[in-house]
């Protein structure tokens, strides 16, 4: 969807002119301007499939994506066979689950993977779903505490080698404080906007765009409804939205267009970068692009990243 706001389209010409000069790279922050999400990409199911990964991401290196964020909830583990397929790209869990992976585990497995591949390991952590995790509870204090733990490990993970997924603005600002930012997960452009506003400009701001890649918008919607309808039974997301000033009408039956509208992109490549230079207008350092098809949990859609690659000029 294209956008009329001025601030956009000189972002528009900015991110334009970097990308023909060959720059990616967000300063300071080293995620990139565009990554891929995916949760097709955990490795430890087979040989021939983590094969099959691991070309698949060598080939995301190569077409000039920043960051490769492991989608679900991914252990450090299951980061290192992507690590070892590429030489460039930022490798990053998104979003490892704080319940599941004891801090100095973590901590010790995080310092072990940037000393072997240069720094290129970044990890994302985050609290949940009271609904997929049996012991949730108090999750800002959860997260406060898991954080002191990896402070506290024998090897400590630096601020800067950590994100947190945050939606809320007590999140948020501890994402400023305690991390080097933030990868908030279903947002809006104006979510990345309030956002930006409480990091301030020196942490950094991942969010993840979904994207169905289909001219036909009907049909690009029932894919995004049939995905997005699991989300919707998360209250942690639901909560975030109605701040944003939808409505619990917006959720029924896998989200209003209205909703789809706003946390998806919805038609060709251009359409994409359109809505990727509006995050970026809103304050957004990296997107990180999910490309929703039918069977999102398994595909890797070498095509659409292709293509997206060449409509955002990466390489």
């Amino acid at each position: 969807m294209a956008t009329n706001d001025p601030k956009a389209s000189e972002t528009s010409k900015q991110n334009e002119a970097a990308r023909a000069a060959g720059s990616v790279q967000a300063p300071g922050k080293g995620l990139g301007t565009v990554g891929i999400w995916s949760g097709a990409i955990r490795t430890g199911d087979s040989p021939e499939r983590d094969a099959e990964i691991a070309d698949a991401v060598a080939e995301l290196d190569e077409l000039g994506y920043g960051t490769i964020w492991i989608g679900g909830s991914p252990s450090v583990g299951q980061a290192l066979p992507l690590l070892a397929a590429t030489s460039r790209a930022v490798i990053a869990t998104g979003i490892l689950n704080i319940w599941e992976h004891p801090a100095a585990e973590v901590a010790a497995q995080t310092v072990e993977a940037n000393a072997a591949h240069d720094g290129r390991f970044l990890l994302g952590i985050g609290v949940s779903h009271s609904i997929a995790v049996p012991q949730y509870g108090r999750p800002y204090t959860a997260m406060k505490e898991y954080l002191a733990g990896l402070d506290a490990a024998a090897t400590p993970v630096p601020k800067e080698q950590r994100v947190l997924a945050a939606l809320g603005p007590k999140m948020l600002e501890l994402s400023r404080d305690r991390a080097a930012g933030a990868h908030p997960y279903l947002v809006t452009a104006e979510h990345v906007a309030k956002a930006r506003a409480t990091l301030g400009e020196d942490a950094a701001l991942a969010p993840e765009l979904k994207v169905v890649l289909d001219d036909d918008l009907p049909r690009a919607r029932e894919v995004a409804r049939a995905y997005l309808d699991r989300y919707l039974q998360l209250p942690n997301y639901t909560k975030n939205l109605l701040r944003l000033g939808f409505e619990e009408e917006d959720f029924a039956g896998g989200g209003s267009d209205r909703l789809l509208a706003a946390v998806f992109a919805l038609g060709d490549a251009e359409t994409v970068r359109a809505r990727v230079d509006e995050f970026h207008a809103a304050g957004a350092d990296h997107v990180a692009l999910q490309t929703v098809t039918a069977n999102a949990f398994t595909d890797l859609p070498l095509d659409q990243w292709r293509l997206l690659s060449d409509a955002l000029a990466l390489t």
